[in-house]
């Protein structure tokens, strides 16, 4: 039954870093848009 640990955790993980590079890319964007 590790897999099934492992495999939910790969992902968690993964999902982690998506939800982080969608956050950070629409951060960016906002504050570009602020500059301007």
């Amino acid at each position: 039954m590790w897999y099934f640990a492992w495999i939910l955790g790969v992902g968690l993980a993964s999902t982690a870093a998506i939800l982080n590079g969608m956050w950070f890319e629409a951060r960016e964007q906002r504050r570009s848009e602020a500059k301007r």
